[in-house]
């Protein structure tokens, strides 16, 4: 189980690596958190760094580099970590990654392949290859490691009674909820398109379920992760699900209002503002940015589904 201690610790390894994100109050009790201003556009890159960096401390980081499957933030981290360290990296995604989130990998150095329609589809493939080549398997959400590295965000946010994190698998929730969940209270907001941390904890296990969301490409997981789950348990982590409408509206208000451009992903956390009560002072971690800036100003409406 991740602890307090393990983000602690892994704030201090990575800790030249990063970017430490502002916070600014928009208004009297309300906060956002600015990791979309991390390096490679996402707060993955925390995690991706402390994996690596674990590993090399370990001597368990091979000359083979490292394999990852993402929809495509944990890649880019992963790809942003790798080429800081000097090994290689080979990045899964389904085919229907978003154009820019590949064609940055590619930047990066990063050897592409893509597999599958789903992120659940592209990690069966890589751990295939990870087994082939000996390389190092990077989880998107689901390790020790990568989860202690997300929650890093926590350790910089203000004091606030209520913080409300985005949830895909649940890497960045459940880092954040280890940092901060004996003093603030944790809420996972999700799309009802993709309610993978709601269905757990409603089922009382990780469980399947389907994914069909506009902010699919970062919160397209198809199950939440197992530290996820026990983490939400023990912290008694919230879950609110919100309406592709009312990402896409958070998404639009943050580009016309702050000048903030997000993805669906990152929308989806301000998303479910509206749905607290007695929430106190409230964060809002808006957490990527990987998104073509042309749909900022004009979403079709279908979209909102």
């Amino acid at each position: 189980m991740v602890n307090r201690d393990d983000v602690e610790v892994a704030a201090r390894r990575i800790g030249s690596y990063v970017r430490p994100t502002p916070s600014y109050e928009v208004r009297p009790g309300l906060w956002f958190k600015l990791e979309l201003l991390q390096h490679s556009g996402s707060f993955k890159a925390r995690g991706a760094f402390n994996r690596l960096l674990a590993a090399r401390e370990e001597g368990t980081l091979p000359g083979s580099g490292v394999v990852v499957a993402s929809g495509g933030n944990a890649g880019l981290g992963v790809a942003f970590a790798a080429a800081a360290l000097g090994v290689p990296a080979e990045v899964f995604v389904p085919v229907t990654a978003p154009a820019p989130k590949v064609a940055r990998l590619r930047e990066l150095g990063a050897r592409v392949r893509e597999h599958g329609r789903e992120y659940a589809e592209a990690y069966a493939a890589s751990q295939l290859r990870a087994a082939e080549t000996g390389a190092l398997l990077v989880h998107a959400y689901d390790q020790p490691e990568v989860v202690a590295g997300q929650g890093t965000v926590g350790l910089e946010l203000p004091p606030a009674d209520t913080v409300l994190v985005a949830v895909g698998g649940g890497g960045l929730v459940a880092g954040i909820a280890a940092a901060v969940g004996d003093r603030a209270r944790v809420v996972a907001v999700e799309p009802e398109g993709a309610p993978t941390l709601h269905a757990a904890l409603a089922a009382g296990a990780p469980v399947d379920v389907a994914v069909g969301s506009v902010a699919g490409d970062s919160l397209g997981a198809r199950r939440a992760g197992t530290i996820a789950f026990d983490l939400a348990v023990r912290h008694q982590v919230g879950s609110v699900l919100v309406s592709d409408a009312a990402i896409v509206e958070a998404r639009r208000r943050l580009w016309h209002e702050h000048r903030l451009a997000v993805e669906h992903g990152a929308a989806t956390a301000l998303a479910g503002l509206d749905r607290l009560d007695g929430a106190g002072t409230v964060v809002v971690v808006l957490c990527g940015a990987n998104t073509d800036p042309a749909t900022l100003y004009a979403e079709p409406a279908h979209a909102a589904g």
